[in-house]
């Protein structure tokens, strides 16, 4: 069942950038690097010195793109998206940037996130006359800035002050870029430079691939300008202690990018070893399922002493006509993403590193593949806490009914998967891992394992619109 092979998918991913002649083609690499993020839809908008004029479809980056004739989209100004869409979220009029045109000039905006009172906002603003053209509540911000006629920096400070929650902003008009990090700087978002340009992205992956610098990250509460004259910088609101989100470590971000000025591959292998330290266990070999938690898998390997081995191979090739197949290849769905190495596995005490566990669905299954290829005894180990929260900032995250770890024991959890012992890594652990320098005033998002939401709104929590 390939929908379960992860339960957990980021919204969206966010790229843009100013004074660069190629900007579009850029911003096709920026948001190919960062594909992982979104694979539903992406999109472009680009400002051709007269307008700003966007493309977008349905898909993956290069299936959106290969028909594009980059010569159509000239401009040295530009701002890209990738997006998952949440259940209901999906449709064309959905995928980003939005794109709006009125008789004080254009503005597109790509969000990566989500805003807990949406649909309070959208209720306001129906009320007042407005007319929303799609579920996303990137359109409510928009709406709000828009109240007071002109896109400045005024306006969308008191945009953004209306709104709550978490979210990483590039708001693009024909004379200005700006770019917007939540009060708590949940979500990740980075400034970089090639050359004269400025680049924005979710991910510095971005940069690599299209030969930036990466010059720091957009500070909790900062709305950043950029224009012909250079970059400034404001606060539209007071910063508070940062609060990354845990699971771009643990799962969503890709192991080359820095997040927080921290490396996610370093921070992946620091909980595999801190989770040596905690649940140790007599075993032949350490195996990763690929290829979140290889990473772990290495750092659980070196602090234990044990061998690392490829124990289970990803088939690469397995394309998203996969992904909701028929019911009697869903029943194979494992089987057809990963496979063991059997003379690796067989008569071998297994210790397997997973960074989560969600349903438990795809952990029993990967545990029921490694016994039928011989394992003699299969030791579970994830590298991150257990998951018994939804997620309100941003992450596809099960309802609290549906994951495993809210509603089994660990012990419980290890007779439904069927492995022989179950340990997670702790929550100090995981901080341990991930916050290098607590001076400074940084932190962690946990509240999907712990229960503590660093961003609340009055009333009960809920999702109505889906963000990206």
């Amino acid at each position: 069942m390939l929908a379960e092979i992860k339960g957990i998918n980021e919204e969206c991913g966010v790229f843009g950038i100013w004074g660069h002649e190629k900007a579009a083609e850029l911003t096709y690499y920026g948001l190919h690097s960062m594909q992982h993020r979104g694979q539903e839809g992406a999109g472009v908008v680009v400002n051709t010195g007269s307008e700003l004029k966007g493309h977008k479809g349905l898909g993956l980056v290069n299936d959106v793109f290969k028909r594009v004739k980059f010569d159509d989209l000239e401009g040295s100004v530009a701002v890209g998206h990738v997006r998952y869409a949440t259940q209901g979220g999906r449709g064309i009029e959905n995928v980003q940037p939005l794109l709006f045109q009125s008789q004080t000039g254009g503005m597109a905006l790509a969000h990566n996130g989500n805003l807990m009172n949406a649909h309070e906002l959208r209720g306001e603003l129906e009320g007042e006359g407005s007319i929303l053209q799609t579920s996303s509540d990137t359109e409510v911000l928009a709406h709000l800035i828009k109240r007071s006629g002109e896109v400045t920096e005024d306006s969308i400070a008191r945009a953004l002050n209306r709104v709550v929650g978490a979210y990483a902003y590039i708001i693009l008009q024909e004379d200005k870029m700006f770019a917007a990090l939540d009060p708590s700087g949940i979500r990740p978002l980075s400034i970089g430079r090639l050359g004269d340009a400025y680049v924005i992205a979710s991910e510095t992956c971005a940069f690599d691939q299209i030969g930036a610098t990466f010059e720091r990250e957009v500070l909790p509460g900062e709305l950043i300008t950029i224009s012909d004259e250079g970059m400034t910088s404001t606060r539209f609101a007071p910063r508070d202690k940062r609060r990354m989100c845990a699971m771009e470590y643990v799962y969503l971000s890709r192991p080359d990018s820095d997040v927080n000025y921290v490396n996610v591959h370093a921070s992946r292998k620091q909980m595999g070893k801190e989770l040596a330290k905690e649940s140790s266990v007599d075993a032949d070999i350490v195996v990763g399922v690929p290829d979140s938690s290889i990473s772990a898998a290495i750092g659980y390997a070196e602090e234990s002493g044990l061998p690392y081995e490829m124990g289970i191979i990803k088939n690469r090739y397995v394309g998203r006509t996969f992904i909701q197949p028929s019911q009697e290849l869903r029943e194979l769905g494992v089987k057809m993403k990963l496979s063991p190495v059997r003379s690796i596995i067989e008569g071998k005490r297994v210790v397997m590193i997973d960074d989560s566990i969600v349903r438990g669905t795809t952990s029993r299954r990967i545990v029921q593949m490694l016994r039928e290829a011989g394992a003699k005894e299969i030791h579970v180990r994830i590298a991150s806490p257990a998951i018994q929260n939804p997620c309100y900032y941003g992450i596809d995250m099960s309802t609290k009914k549906e994951l495993i770890g809210a509603n089994y024991s660990v012990d419980e959890i290890n007779g439904i998967i069927g492995s022989d012992t179950l340990a997670y890594l702790s929550e100090k652990g995981l901080e341990k891992a991930i916050v290098k320098d607590k001076t400074i005033n940084q932190g962690v998002c946990m509240a999907c394992m712990t229960g503590k939401y660093p961003v609340k709104q009055d009333g009960e929590l809920e999702i109505h619109y889906t963000s990206c």
